[in-house]
């Protein structure tokens, strides 16, 4: 049989311009294992993935398969050797459909070289029902949500019969019975013989799922562990060189005054002829923390796309400080005391090839802080202001303020979004997903941003996927299922069994008076 070790990656050393991304790193992964990758944002594991996937090249080490020395100069000799990977930001092609994205470079081909679509869709759909991925192979990539893409990226890979599985943060954007489902086709894969490695910040699910686990820290190989043998306390130590402290710490709220109001809103979708948002009103008052709590995909994407203007309402109306802003422009709901952590970082947050400094003055770099009358941008108050938000909020790029974005880590572009929007001292705070892709320490430190803001008299109006941050941080929680607010709940005294009755819809409170559409 050879070696024990499906793929061992010995003295692997990747370096960026400014940064040692990899340090002289070892990655042993056994056959019909799943081995965890665990380290603080910007730690080098996306980095270590991408050499073994041929993404990089690293300057010095070696990558064996099976005992043997192997040269991946790109992700055709990874495949060729097996080797299948689902990205933290999707590899995807928006204008495409889930079948097209899927079959994209293995294209099934008859005689004259005529695709033949109806043997992959129906292989597709056999791969989906097996794994519980159940898709849509006919919808547009654009208009699916991250969920959706997230299972694209999988069945992409059980597509190409890949028997070495990467999957980078792949429960970011999943919802809590999404995730367990995902780790129990984690669990059948291993058990049909595959080899897995799975990179994380959630230690909770490494302990589930993971037989082993390497933990990294600021690009050096810090060890490996039996998760059987160690606890979530020592694993965070491990990562982040000190104690984390796993509770949001937080007074009782006093709310205020209104500072959001949403009267019966509709939004359109754009995927089916529903309406995504129906007849939805609720306020988010000075000093607290309201959570829009629900399965992806019910209408919460389109609610803060009506909120931030990213679309136009089919009707009702919404009040921002008494002023109404149903038909104000983004920019001017921004100038009112809007401020808005997208779910999609690349695709609301950053301009991708600007630099750290350019993204973080996105929306300001017109004040005249900025900008000198003349309409010249003033590239030094910029350089300082962003080195102050990158200092405060440990923002780590290779290269400081100059940094392109797209250079950084995922976690760090978080970071740089969540900085901007909370330095704006905003009125309210739309927060979706705002701890996606962080690690622990990260996680700890945003929270407490979050709180700080609801103390010092703000609205915070936060939308969750993740049943611990809904419970943990919010003061209220809204729960939306197709499109409607089903539930209003006290954290203090719902349980996660109970939303989750509410997020499948088997559970709805009469008294919210929730309209049926005709």
């Amino acid at each position: 049989m050879g070696s024990e070790y499906a793929i061992e990656m010995l003295g692997i050393t990747k370096r960026f311009p400014g940064i040692i991304a990899n340090d002289n790193i070892t990655l042993q992964l056994r056959r019909g294992e799943i081995h965890a990758l665990l380290g603080e944002n910007g730690a080098g594991k996306s980095t270590l993935m991408s050499v073994l996937f041929g993404l990089y090249q690293p300057e010095e080490g070696i990558i064996k398969k099976d005992g043997n020395v192997v040269k991946i100069n790109d992700p055709n000799d990874a495949n060729a050797l097996g080797i299948g990977m689902v990205h933290q930001h999707f590899k995807l092609v928006e204008c495409f459909t889930v079948l097209d994205n899927i079959i994209l470079g293995v294209e099934p081909t008859g005689k004259f070289g005529l695709l033949k679509k109806d043997e992959a869709r129906a292989r597709v759909i056999e791969l989906s029902k097996r794994y519980g991925l159940q898709v849509d192979p006919d919808a547009k990539i654009s208009d699916i949500t991250v969920g959706m893409q997230q299972r694209t990226e999988i069945l992409k890979m059980l597509y190409r019969d890949n028997e070495i599985l990467i999957f980078d943060e792949p429960t970011a954007v999943l919802t809590p019975q999404e995730i367990d489902e995902l780790m129990e086709i984690m669990r059948n894969l291993r058990d049909e013989g595959k080899s897995i490695l799975f990179i994380s910040h959630k230690l909770a699910e490494i302990m589930a799922v993971a037989d082993r686990c390497t933990v990294l820290r600021k690009g050096k190989y810090i060890g490996t562990v039996n998760t059987a043998d160690v606890t979530m306390e020592q694993l965070s130590s491990m990562m982040v060189g000190r104690d984390v402290n796993f509770h949001v710490e937080k007074k009782p709220c006093h709310p205020g005054k209104v500072i959001l109001h949403v009267e019966d809103m509709t939004v359109a979708s754009k995927v089916h002829h529903n309406n995504a948002v129906k007849h939805v009103s609720f306020d988010v008052r000075a000093g607290e923390i309201v959570c829009i709590a629900g399965i992806d995909g019910n209408g919460q994407t389109e609610l803060v796309y009506g909120l931030s203007g990213l679309e136009p309402l089919a009707s009702g109306k919404i009040e921002l400080m008494g002023k109404d802003i149903t038909k104000a422009t983004i920019r001017e709901r921004n100038a009112n005391g809007m401020s808005h952590i997208p779910e999609d970082r690349h695709k609301h947050g950053l301009v991708l090839d600007f630099s750290l400094e350019d993204d973080i003055v996105l929306q300001r770099y017109y004040e005249k802080d900025f900008t000198t009358p003349t309409q010249f941008l003033r590239r030094g108050n910029i350089r300082k202001y962003a080195e102050k938000l990158i200092q405060q909020y440990d923002i780590r790029s290779g290269q400081g303020a100059v940094t392109v974005t797209r250079a950084m880590s995922g976690g760090n572009q978080q970071k740089a979004i969540i900085a901007r929007e909370i330095d704006k001292n905003p009125d309210l705070l739309i927060a979706v997903q705002p701890t996606r892709g962080l690690d622990v320490g990260a996680i700890e430190y945003i929270h407490k941003k979050i709180v700080e803001e609801r103390d010092a008299g703000k609205g915070v109006l936060l939308v969750s996927l993740e049943l611990d941050e809904v419970l943990d941080v919010s003061d209220r929680i809204l729960v939306m299922y197709e499109g409607e607010i089903v539930g209003e709940l006290d954290p203090k005294k719902t349980t996660p069994e109970e939303m989750g009755l509410y997020m499948a819809g088997a559970k709805r409170d009469p008294s919210l008076g929730v309209k049926k559409e005709g």
